[in-house]
């Protein structure tokens, strides 16, 4: 079990926990661009071979039945159906806030605007197997169908029995979805993106999935667009003598669990707290069905750091710009005030992770591997496209003319300063 480290003594821990995702994958690049390559040139074919190949399934039609999905609604338990409709509800009200109002600006004649429409189409990739999760399906598909996307596919890979599980196709009806294939891995980003004879080609993909359909996204970016790259899940938590130390570590193995590369991060400055942490890790960890995993991830990359003082957490936890924030110190919400780099900041001891990932409503798809120095959550504004809109009078262009003029002279374009020019140069009677 991990112990405490502290930043006193061990000064580079920092660099460490920010090279975690440091990776060298050149035989996976070479795999992908060869299925990219095939699926584009051989279409349905290949993505019965690769699924023959990679998922052990042999399927004869691609796409999921009307019916099939409208099944799914009489297997599911009923008590799991009402909490995703709980859930979606929660995400739908969060999400219909951010839609953005196209405006115009007019003055003397000039007038300049900014219109919003959706992007037509849009594919959802959503991971299968051990990591099939219906939420995944709420927080990708709602905001695009509240952004008016006019058709969204959705694509995951098998089961054993070649279906997809059921919570998965009641939570894209649920959230308006009813085109979905049984295509999973690089194989289905290849199809969404040059599309097949059953296969809709689509103009931005978005969803999580392993380090192939990672890869793949990065390679179809510009093709098409995507979302994020997303890395291994993680979170880090801010705590100190007040904090909870069951809290504390149950929090950190809700992530741990998710996979072996999971980073779980306790920036604390009370010495007695880290291990008190440390203490029930270990009593936690030995219950936990997913022990194994667990371990693993906390072993490579999980850690208990002991700071010299909170300011020096809140310094440490800007750096990591971690995907999940938690901050369970006294006084949560003016330390959460002081955080700039987080995709989601979860304050105080009754708001946990798992709130965030299923249930409270802002987006569950965020910026890993400390990119959210620079990123954001999944927001309907990823499915929509802003135009700008210019309309100038002809006495507002004459005003504007001398300035553009000069301006695209100095840059030596000088059919840009005719363009102008020619409309605005008295005419020779």
């Amino acid at each position: 079990m991990i112990k405490p480290v502290y930043t006193k003594e061990n000064p580079e821990i920092l660099n460490k926990i920010l090279s975690r995702n440091q990776f060298e994958f050149d035989d996976v690049n070479q795999s992908v661009d060869a299925i990219l390559k095939h699926v584009k040139q051989t279409g349905d074919r290949a993505l019965k071979d690769y699924t023959k190949q990679f998922d052990n399934v042999e399927l004869n039609t691609l796409r999921v039945r009307k019916q099939t999905i409208d099944e799914a609604f009489d297997r599911l338990n009923p008590d799991l159906l009402k909490a995703l409709k709980n859930a979606a509800k929660n995400i739908e009200a969060f999400h219909r806030k951010q839609l953005p109002q196209s405006f115009t600006m007019e003055s003397n004649g000039a007038m300049v605007g900014q219109r919003f429409s959706a992007i037509e189409k849009v594919g959802l990739y959503i991971p299968g197997g051990t990591a099939a999760y219906p939420s995944t399906v709420l927080m990708n598909a709602i905001p695009a169908k509240i952004a008016g996307v006019k058709r969204i596919v959705m694509v995951s890979p098998p089961q054993p029995d070649g279906t997809i599980k059921d919570s998965l196709l009641v939570a894209a009806k649920l959230s308006g979805v009813e085109e979905i294939y049984t295509i999973g891995g690089a194989q289905a980003i290849a199809a969404l993106t040059f599309g097949t004879n059953s296969v809709t080609a689509v103009d931005k993909i978005v969803g999580p999935g392993n380090i192939y359909v990672a890869i793949a996204k990065r390679m179809v970016s510009g093709y098409v667009g995507i979302d994020m790259i997303a890395g291994p899940s993680e979170i880090t938590i801010i705590a100190d003598k007040t904090s909870n130390p069951q809290y504390v570590a149950a929090d950190m193995l809700s992530q741990a669990e998710h996979d072996v590369y999971a980073s779980s991060i306790v920036l604390v400055d009370d010495e007695k707290t880290a291990i008190n942490i440390q203490d029930e890790l270990k009593k936690q960890t030995a219950k936990q069905p997913r022990k194994t995993t667990i371990e693993k991830a906390l072993k490579d990359f999980g850690a208990i750091i002991v700071t010299t003082s909170l300011a020096e957490s809140i310094e440490l936890a800007n750096k990591i710009a971690p995907e999940h924030l938690e901050v369970l110190c006294e006084n949560p919400e003016a330390v959460s005030e002081k955080i700039n780099n987080a995709g989601a900041i979860f304050i105080g001891p009754y708001s946990p992770e798992p709130l965030g990932d299923y249930y409270a409503g802002p987006n569950h798809t965020l910026p890993t591997s400390a990119t959210a120095r620079f990123s954001s959550a999944l927001s309907t504004t990823d499915f929509i496209k802003a135009t700008s809109i210019i309309k100038y009078s002809q006495n507002a262009l004459k005003a504007a003319a001398s300035d553009t003029i000069r301006i695209a002279e100095e840059e030596g374009l000088y059919a840009h300063a005719d363009a102008i020019r020619i409309r605005t140069t008295e005419e020779e009677s």
